[in-house]
């Protein structure tokens, strides 16, 4: 197959770097337009599009109102867990943030100051978010429901000038009160006084009115007056995003708003194919970084309609939660974690409840967030019979390191491989020394500098902690913490986080690799491969494993077939014989196994376990699950 226009473009984005991200600067309406790409004054901190002046929220609506397609659906909000949708045109929700961002600036709130968001999935938060950027602000999102001490370090450092919430999120099983966790918060960092704003919603006790200085949502707007957008120099800060460190303080990954908005707008027509009036969703939540990026800024930037779902993939009712949001809103593409797609199979392996469904508007699926193991590759192809789509990237760059672009050219696609680098990044794959690694020998997946926009330029205030943690390990490169391997054809398979491999008697080995090998049996859901400490050998691993719904099988008799699988594919040196079959696995909110926190509690450590995690009862059963585990072999 002729790959001359991913080629074609990766190259240039190599030989001349400036060239190519001048000339995707172009899809952008700037204020000023930059003239210079790349600014090395400061290297390793570099920044894009020194000289350039824009605003996100107007590129997001104003441009899009302007251009006479106001009455386009911009936003659509759909609510299984209160059976209630809502369309937004894009005119209707230029008005809405530009009402909120006079909401903000009459509590003094202005360029430059920030804005903590702890909001549920409501169409509030993305108003607040691009109400934010319109004032020139900077927005940090905090995931709704995180506990009161995580909020409180992040309002400590982040320092804002206001904090938007809402009554309270609502879970299958139960309805979580936020006003007390934020009062509690706000205590805990010390600024008792900070001014809120509350968006009420029906069924929680707490109301805005029993907190001083706390306004309400709804209240302000009625008398909000509209503001315009503030222009901001590129390299101004559009939002932090805290991701969890390992010292325990979070770190607050800082994104501009010029090669933000430049990598957003490249990749929504490259990547995924997405322009004016398509419909994308994203199975996320706003608190993550796929959700800034995919279900808020890149497909408003792009002129498409974004759709917010507040539900799960399964319980809300059931495993066909999906196709029915799929068919109501005639989805165009999907992108959801692997973890979401392992949960509806688990639960309905056949996938039975997709025959209710008209899910023919559905071009491509994509997934990210975690590793798209082969098996549930397979079974997400069978069941939509489109194209899935596996890419892979992190909260610190914001946009794909690797994927298919499917808009700039349809690469064949390669079961547990996010296909190839994409512009800007100069991916290596290097051994502990920094040498690149021979042939497909798995290795670190390092980045050289400078990284593409859209990628994060510091850390919150703390340069030093950006260039110790990301930048130091090898030098003239930024380390992903992810180990893989490139084929011969240049298509990366990422194995998983470099703490994951394990080291038998001094063998290294990939965690990743056995778990691929185990999700090929019929009646594993999904899995997690672990190094427990082993006195003899310094590790050896054990495999977790959840079973498919229905599935009826003795553990012993699965252990032997799962034992006999890995030594067929990966070898005696594996020397794998332990299995243990868990309820669940820990997982934080976006899908990502805690193979950590399960390492420890094997090896008898303590462990704090992190705020991200979805199900804190989990952790309560692995406690007993997670013993010297039975020796089948």
């Amino acid at each position: 197959m002729d790959t001359s226009a991913y080629r074609n473009a990766y190259e240039l984005s190599m030989n001349d770097p400036p060239a190519f991200w001048l000339d995707a600067a172009k899809q952008v309406t700037w204020s000023t337009e930059p003239k210079q790409a790349l600014n090395q004054t400061n290297a390793p901190l570099y920044s894009w599009f020194p000289d350039g002046v824009l605003n996100t929220s107007f590129n997001a609506l104003d441009r899009h109102v302007q251009a006479g397609r106001g009455e386009q659906d911009a936003l659509i909000y759909d609510s299984a867990m209160l059976g209630e949708q809502r369309r937004f045109s894009y005119a209707e929700l230029t008005d809405r943030v530009s009402r909120f961002a006079g909401v903000l600036r009459a509590q003094g709130v202005g360029k430059g100051d920030r804005v903590v968001i702890y909001m549920p999935m409501i169409p509030e938060a993305v108003i607040a978010m691009l109400a934010t950027a319109r004032l020139g602000a900077v927005h940090s999102v905090v995931f709704g429901g995180f506990a009161s001490k995580e909020l409180a370090a992040r309002i400590r450092d982040a320092e804002p000038a206001a904090l938007v919430t809402a009554s309270g999120g609502i879970e299958p099983s139960r309805r979580v009160e936020y006003l007390p966790a934020v009062a509690e918060a706000l205590d805990f960092a010390g600024v008792a006084d900070l001014r809120v704003l509350v968006k009420h919603r029906d069924g929680f006790s707490a109301k805005a009115s029993d907190f001083s200085r706390w306004l309400d949502w709804d209240g302000e707007m009625a008398g909000a007056v509209p503001v315009g957008p503030v222009d901001v120099s590129a390299t101004d800060p559009l939002y932090i995003l805290y991701t969890s460190g390992t010292t325990g303080t979070p770190k607050g990954v800082v994104r501009d708003n010029g090669g933000h908005a430049v990598a957003l707008a490249w990749t929504m027509e490259n990547i995924y194919d997405v322009g004016p009036g398509d419909v994308m969703w994203t199975a996320s939540d706003v608190g993550w970084v796929v959700g800034h990026s995919y279900i808020i800024y890149g497909p408003l930037l792009a002129g498409a309609t974004t759709v917010l779902y507040e539900g799960k993939p399964v319980g809300t009712p059931d495993a066909g939660a999906f196709w029915r949001v799929i068919q109501d809103h005639k989805v165009n593409v999907l992108f959801t974690a692997p973890t979401a797609l392992r949960a509806i199979r688990k639960a309905d392996p056949e996938a039975k409840l997709l025959a209710a469904y008209d899910t023919f508007s559905l071009r491509t699926l994509f997934a990210a967030g975690e590793r798209l193991d082969i098996d549930t590759y397979g079974w997400a192809l069978r069941t939509l019979g489109v194209p899935v789509v596996d890419h892979w990237w992190q909260t610190e760059t914001g946009w794909a390191i690797c994927a298919n672009p499917r808009g700039l050219e349809t690469l064949p696609i390669k079961a547990g491989s996010s296909t190839v680098p994409m512009p800007g990044y100069a991916l290596r794959i290097v051994d502990g020394a920094g040498k690149d690694v021979q042939g497909d020998e798995e290795g670190n997946i390092v980045l050289g500098l400078p990284l593409p926009p859209g990628a994060l330029t510091t850390l919150w205030r703390n340069d030093d902690r950006y260039v110790s943690s990301y930048l130091q390990a090898f030098d003239g490169f930024y380390i992903t913490g992810d180990s893989g391997y490139r084929d011969g054809g240049g298509y990366l398979f990422v194995m998983g986080r470099t703490d994951d491999i394990i080291n038998v008697a001094g063998h290294r080995l990939s965690a990743g690799s056995m778990e691929q090998v185990i999700g090929q049996h019929s009646a594993v859901a999904e899995c997690a491969v672990i190094g427990v400490a082993d006195p003899l050998k310094g590790q050896h691993a054990s495999g977790y494993v959840v079973l498919k719904s229905g599935v009826d099988i003795p553990e012993p008799e699965l252990a032997k077939e799962l034992i006999a699988l890995v030594r067929r594919d990966i070898g005696p040196v594996a020397d794998f014989k332990n299995i243990t079959v868990v309820d669940a696995l820990p997982k934080t909110r976006s899908g990502k196994i805690l193979r950590k926190t399960m390492r420890q509690i094997a090896d008898g450590e303590e462990c704090i376990v992190p705020s991200t995690i979805e199900d804190a009862t989990v952790i309560e059963h692995l406690m007993l699950a997670l013993r010297p585990n039975s020796d089948w072999g």
